[in-house]
C-alpha cells in the first residue's frame, strides 16, 4: 500500500479497509495464516509505549496522595487551621477538576489522538503545581489543584484506551495492571516524599514542586511514542496505522493486526456519535455496565482510606507514617499480583474475588468495633482490616474496570463511553 497516498486521505474506514477485508472467511484465513507462520507478536516492541504511557497514572496516583500527609502544614502556612471545610475543599477541589477533565476526555482524544492527549494532560498538572507550590492564599492552593485535577481526569482515560489499543492481546492484561502499579507507586512516592512535612518548614511546596518533573517526562516522552493504530483507522488513515503497528508488533503482525481490525470495525459508520446516542439504543446496555463497574468501584469506600488513612490511623493510636505505607505497599502488593493473574484467570474471577474480599475486610472492621470497649485487639482489627480492604480492592476493583471496557467498547464509541463511565469515578 502506497503510504502517501493514504496518510491524509479522509474516507470512512470500511472503503479504505476492503483490500484488507473481503469477507469473514478471508479475514479470519488471512490471520490464521500469518499466525501459524509467525506466532505471537514480541511484547517487548510495546512495553516502552505502555511503560511512558502509565506516568499518567503515576501522578494520578501521587496527586491523589500529596495532601494526605501535608494538609495539617499547608493550612497552617496558608491560614485556615482548623477549618475543616477548607481542607476538605483543598481535598476536593482537585476531584471537581476531575471531573470536568474526564467529561472532556473523550472529544479530546477522539480529536487530536492519544499521544496529544497526554501531552495536553501534563499541562494542567504542571500548571496546577507550580500554582500550588508557590502559593501563599486558600484561593491560589484551590485554583492549582483545580488544574491538577482536570489533568487527573483526562489521563486515567486516555491510558486506559491506549494501553488497550497498543499492547498485544496475549499480554494487554498485564499491560493495563501496569496502570494500577504505576497509581500505587505514584501514591507511595506521594507518601515517602510528605515525610519530612513536621520538621522541615514548608516542605509541603516542595512535595508540590517535585510533581512538575514526571508531568514534563510524559509531555517530552510522549512525542517519541506511537500513536494508537485504532484511532489512526477510524480517522481514515490506514498507512500510518500499518506504520504505527509495525513499531508495536512488528512487521510480520501487520497484515493480521489490520486484517482484525477492519472485522471490528464492521459494521460502524464513519461518523463520530453524540454522547446522548450512549443513553439509548445498541449501545446503551454495554455503556451501563461501564458506569456501574465504576459506580461500584467508587461507592466501595476506597477514596476515604487514600484521602484520609493519616487521620484514621492517627485516632487508632497507629503512627500515621507507617500505616501510610503500610497502605501503600498493600495496594502495591495487591496491584502486582493482579498482574500476575490477569492474563490467566481473566477479569471476571478477579473482579468477584475483589468484591469479596472487600465485604470480608468491612466484616473485620465490624468486629473491631463491637471489641473498642472489651479489648485492646480491636486496633489489629482495624488496622488489619483495612489493609486488607486495600489488598483485595486492588486485585480486581482497581484495575479490572479500566481494563475490561476498552475492550468490550467497539471503536467507534470506545473514547466518549470510556469518558462518560469513568466520569462516574469522579461524582462519587
Amino acid at each position: 500500500m502506497n503510504l502517501n497516498s493514504t496518510v491524509y486521505k479522509r474516507m470512512p474506514s470500511r472503503d479504505l479497509a476492503d483490500d484488507l477485508d473481503r469477507g469473514d472467511d478471508a479475514s479470519a484465513a488471512l490471520v490464521s495464516v500469518v499466525d501459524q507462520n509467525s506466532g505471537n507478536p514480541s511484547w517487548k516492541l510495546s512495553l516502552p509505549h505502555v511503560c511512558v504511557a502509565t506516568i499518567s497514572s503515576f501522578l494520578f496516583g501521587y496527586h491523589l496522595g500529596v495532601v494526605n500527609e501535608p494538609l495539617e502544614s499547608i493550612s497552617m502556612d496558608l491560614g485556615f487551621a482548623g477549618n475543616t471545610l477548607a481542607e476538605g475543599f483543598v481535598v476536593s477541589m482537585c476531584l471537581g477538576g476531575a471531573l470536568i477533565g474526564c467529561l472532556f476526555s473523550g472529544w479530546i482524544s477522539d480529536g487530536i489522538g492519544r499521544r496529544r492527549a497526554f501531552q495536553l494532560t501534563a499541562l494542567p498538572m504542571i500548571l496546577g503545581a507550580f500554582l500550588s507550590a508557590s502559593s501563599r492564599s486558600l484561593e491560589g492552593m484551590l485554583f492549582g489543584r483545580f488544574l491538577v485535577g482536570t489533568g487527573m481526569g483526562l489521563g486515567p482515560t486516555v491510558a486506559s484506551l491506549y494501553v488497550t489499543e497498543v499492547s498485544p492481546p496475549m499480554v494487554r492484561g498485564t499491560y493495563g495492571s501496569f496502570i494500577q502499579i504505576a497509581t500505587c507507586l505514584g501514591l507511595i512516592a506521594a507518601l515517602f516524599i510528605g515525610i519530612p512535612v513536621k520538621e522541615v518548614v514548608g516542605w509541603w511546596r516542595v512535595c508540590f514542586w517535585v510533581s512538575a518533573v514526571p508531568a514534563a517526562l510524559l509531555a517530552l516522552c510522549m512525542e517519541f511514542c506511537a500513536e494508537s493504530p485504532h484511532w489512526l483507522y477510524k480517522r481514515g488513515r490506514i498507512g500510518e496505522a500499518e506504520v504505527e503497528f509495525e513499531r508495536l508488533l512488528g512487521g510480520s503482525h501487520v497484515k493480521s493486526a489490520m486484517a482484525e481490525l477492519s472485522r471490528s470495525d464492521r459494521g460502524d459508520d464513519s461518523e463520530s456519535i453524540k454522547y446522548s446516542e450512549l443513553f439509548y439504543g445498541r449501545h446503551f446496555r454495554v455503556v451501563f455496565i461501564g458506569t456501574m463497574l465504576f459506580a461500584l468501584q467508587q461507592l466501595s469506600g476506597i477514596n476515604a482510606v487514600f484521602y484520609f488513612s493519616s487521620a484514621v490511623f492517627r485516632s487508632a493510636g497507629v503512627p500515621s507514617e507507617i500505616a501510610n505505607v503500610c497502605v501503600g505497599f498493600a495496594n502495591l502488593s495487591g496491584s502486582i499480583i493482579a498482574m500476575l493473574l490477569m492474563d490467566k484467570l481473566g477479569r471476571k474471577i478477579l473482579l468477584l474475588g475483589s468484591f469479596l474480599g472487600m465485604a470480608a475486610s468491612m466484616g473485620l472492621q465490624v468486629v473491631a468495633t463491637t471489641l473498642h470497649h472489651q479489648d485492646s485487639w480491636h486496633v489489629y482489627l482495624s488496622v488489619g482490616g483495612m489493609l486488607l480492604f486495600v489488598l483485595a480492592f486492588a486485585l480486581g476493583a482497581g484495575p479490572v474496570p479500566g481494563l475490561l471496557l476498552p475492550e468490550i467498547f467497539p471503536n467507534k464509541i470506545r473514547a466518549k463511553a470510556m469518558a462518560l463511565c469513568m466520569s462516574v469515578h469522579w461524582s462519587n
